[in-house]
């Protein structure tokens, strides 16, 4: 007897679970390079904004820098009420455009930070975001419990940055950067976990490409606060 011929359960279950396992694996290397290439765009955006004078004046020293931090926040929105009606290449562009916009944002940290502590910053971001995503990837914990836990604390972050906007505490913005990266940390393993269970392979192919770049979206994201909120302990100023 066989126990790989498709006559017998077995072999037919193991052979399903080996495509269905090959398939995942290929849907999270997806990803993780749509998240890979937007984070180039974003940086090289920023370093050349940065660090070219006829580009950032026009933008951080008049009305425009409110229209450059807040256009990210837009674009996040479109993305989110529109994805499902959206194309898959259209999807794709879309990300691509939104990853150049925050490099715009994302500018003014070549103008406050230095080159080496904003690579050293990156870095650290980097291992905390790689341990943690590889932790909701292969975890048998069930941690869909904790989600409204955290959207409750990124809701809590965002509301106590906007008021630091006006109040300019730097003991509050010292809670803000601890709370947040607890947060966006613990959205890291959440949202890896909840991409890999949102895959199925009935899905058609238009459909799984759009879920890889909405999933790029979502680590992306937690990615750039990780940096950001940690560049104000690492982060040495010009």
């Amino acid at each position: 007897m066989n126990p790989t011929n498709p006559r017998f359960g077995y072999g037919s279950a193991a052979g399903s679970q080996a495509l269905f396992d090959e398939g995942l694996r290929q849907h999270m290397l997806r990803v993780y390079n749509y998240m890979g290439v937007g984070l180039v765009i974003t940086g090289i955006v920023a370093f050349v904004v940065g660090s070219t004078p006829a580009l950032y004046v026009p933008i951080f020293q008049s009305p425009l820098k409110w229209v450059v931090m807040l256009a990210p926040l837009a674009f996040v929105f479109f993305f989110s009420f529109k994805i499902q009606t959206m194309s898959a290449s259209t999807a794709q562009m879309t990300f691509w455009a939104f990853c150049a916009v925050m490099g715009l944002s994302l500018a003014s940290v070549f103008l406050v930070f230095t080159g080496t502590s904003i690579a050293r910053t990156f870095f650290i971001a980097a291992t905390m975001f790689g341990t943690t995503s590889l932790y909701g990837y292969v975890t048998k914990k069930d941690l869909s419990r904790f989600g409204s836990f955290l959207m409750m604390g990124l809701i809590g972050v965002i509301i106590a940055s906007i008021v630091n906007i006006f109040l300019g505490s730097s003991a509050l913005q010292f809670a803000i950067s601890v709370i947040g990266i607890l947060v966006f940390v613990g959205l890291t393993a959440y949202d890896t976990q909840n991409i890999k269970e949102q895959y199925a392979e009935n899905y058609d192919q238009e459909s799984n490409q759009k879920l890889a770049v909405f999933g790029a979206l979502s680590l992306y994201l937690n990615f750039v606060n990780i940096f950001q909120l940690l560049l104000n302990f690492t982060g040495e100023r010009e």
